[in-house]
């Protein structure tokens, strides 16, 4: 259930908050069926967002950049409706963090060996190429 908007809050109307996080407002209705922000509403029903739903729409973001799911992201900044403890916060970006580290380095392990494969292929290539243009000229 959505809260009811405090009118000394700081406020933002959806396409406001779009335009300033460069992102659809369709995204960020989005985000609240997924019940990871929680807007306010005003007595006419409209959707209205604080600063508190702007930095949790940033961190989402930021997570989204970073390659987590939505699911891990949630997890790492809880839903907007709980509280979450902090400790417990920190602990699972931690714990996310760290799994997506050994991602990145087993993904430039790979490519690693692929830009050697592939610089193997191009050499033999070359080098190919260069013994039929021999050939052709009779060399």
């Amino acid at each position: 259930m959505a809260k009811t908007f405090k009118q000394n809050q700081e406020a933002f109307l959806i396409s406001e908050l779009a335009a300033q996080l460069d992102m659809s407002p369709h995204t960020i209705r989005f985000y609240e069926e997924k019940g990871l922000i929680s807007p306010g509403r005003t007595p006419g029903n409209q959707r209205i967002y604080t600063a508190k739903d702007r930095a949790r729409l940033k961190l989402i973001l930021r997570g989204k950049r970073f390659g987590f799911s939505l699911d891990e992201i949630a997890e790492m900044i809880g839903m907007a409706d709980t509280g979450i403890n902090e400790v417990c916060q920190i602990d699972k970006s931690l714990a996310y963090g760290t799994e997506k580290l050994m991602e990145i380095r087993k993904r430039k392990e790979e490519l690693v060996l692929l830009e050697k494969d592939l610089m193997s292929l191009r050499d033999n290539l070359l080098k190919r190429r260069k013994e039929l243009q021999k050939n052709k000229a009779g060399i």
